[in-house]
């Protein structure tokens, strides 16, 4: 279940920092709400997933999560640019994330 929780907190962490983005400098109210609210939530299911498992493999993570996912939603959303580089160092996000949960031991 923890492992859940911290899948369900990166997504947060996606939506809310494009949230972020759509928020304008935080002009926009409704994007800074939601902003904010993902914040809080993402906070709350990072806090239930290191209830049990290891701080440093639940930030890392959570964080991996939210960097992959920010680099996706760059590219579909905002037309961020798709180069070799950056598929390269988004691949070696992938694999460190999925690397720390097969060593994990939960």
């Amino acid at each position: 279940m923890e492992w859940l929780f911290l899948v369900v907190a990166g997504g947060l962490e996606v939506f809310w920092s494009t949230c972020m983005k759509y928020s304008e400098g935080f002009t926009d109210l409704k994007f800074s709400i939601l902003t904010v609210v993902g914040m809080i939530f993402s906070f709350l299911f990072l806090s239930q997933a290191t209830k049990s498992l290891p701080l440093g493999t639940a930030y890392a993570v959570w964080t991996g999560i939210g960097a992959l996912g920010a680099v996706i939603v760059g590219i579909v959303l905002f037309k961020e640019p798709v180069t070799a580089a950056r598929i390269f160092f988004v691949s070696m996000l992938l694999i460190g994330i999925v690397g720390l949960k097969v060593t994990s031991g939960h």
